[in-house]
């Protein structure tokens, strides 16, 4: 079993910045993804962004330029660097990672930007 713990969440007035962090632990086969997904209030959960073990990195149209995902697949721990925070950026932010044994996700953190 693998448990997420994510950090870095918080309130932050538009133009903020924010990081977020998502370290796992636990037993597990070798973690190859790992990024983040959101959930505004009444909305479904979206991508955010993605980093392969590989170095591939996607990102969300809506935050491609403002966010940045780094990681650390040696220690397991995923970043995300969160610049230029929109009021539109409010959600609850959730962790994942995939390994073969299928998706694993963190408990969310919420990001709340005020105008």
């Amino acid at each position: 079993q693998v448990q997420l713990m994510e950090s870095g969440g918080g309130s932050v007035q538009a133009g903020g910045s924010l990081r977020l962090s998502c370290a796992a632990s636990g037993t597990y086969y070798s973690i190859y993804d790992m990024g983040w997904h959101r959930q505004a209030p009444g909305k479904q959960r979206e991508l955010v962004a993605g980093i392969a073990i590989g170095g591939d990195i996607n990102y969300s149209d809506s935050v491609k330029g403002r966010f940045t995902i780094s990681g650390d697949f040696g220690k397991n721990i995923a970043y995300l660097q969160m610049n230029s925070l929109k009021p539109e950026d409010t959600a609850v932010y959730y962790c994942y990672v995939d390994r073969f044994g299928g998706r694993s996700w963190g408990p969310g953190t919420q990001v709340t930007v005020s105008p």
